[in-house]
């Protein structure tokens, strides 16, 4: 019987490397038609009534967060964009998820706090290209689309994202 006397890091490093770069490649995959570049224009009333234009963000990171009601990716994520939007920069977009009195309901049965602005008819997601939800946009202080993620992320993962958005 022989065994491999190979230290552990040199036999999982090449399979591990190929995970992730399968992991980036169905993210570049899924996002390709995504907005790059300059944030598109974004501007409308959130559901609490004030006036929102994304160039009252600029100067300081920012997400543009897609979602919908119906989504359970985008229910597991909803506590993670709660808890970020609470000391960073964040605009949801609900995505054909019912009038404005709907999407409330379904921010106060869930305690959710975040701003919202509701897409009824997908307009919005499609200036910015989103063909899914959840689609996460991370714009750097100067509106430049730096980092878009779609599927599921964690609270650090955005975290992260907004820091390098700050700090490269």
């Amino acid at each position: 019987m022989t065994q491999d006397f190979r230290p552990f890091w040199r036999r999982w490093l090449p399979e591990a490397i190929l995970i992730v770069a399968i992991v980036f490649a169905i993210n570049w995959w899924q996002t390709r038609n995504a907005a790059r570049g300059p944030v598109p224009a974004l501007e409308g009333t959130t559901l609490s009534g004030e006036p929102f234009n994304i160039e009252q963000y600029r100067g300081r990171p920012t997400i543009i967060h897609f979602w919908a009601s119906w989504c359970p990716i985008c229910r597991a994520e909803q506590d993670a964009i709660d808890a970020v939007a609470k000391d960073h920069q964040v605009m949801t977009i609900a995505m054909q998820s019912g009038d404005e009195p709907t999407v409330q309901g379904y921010l106060d049965d869930n305690k959710l706090a975040f701003k919202v602005l509701n897409d009824r008819k997908g307009e919005i997601a499609n200036r910015f290209g989103v063909t899914g939800v959840p689609t996460s946009f991370v714009v750097d202080s100067k509106g430049e689309i730096r980092f878009v993620e779609r599927g599921y992320t964690t609270n650090w993962g955005l975290r992260l994202r907004l820091w390098l958005a700050e700090n490269t």
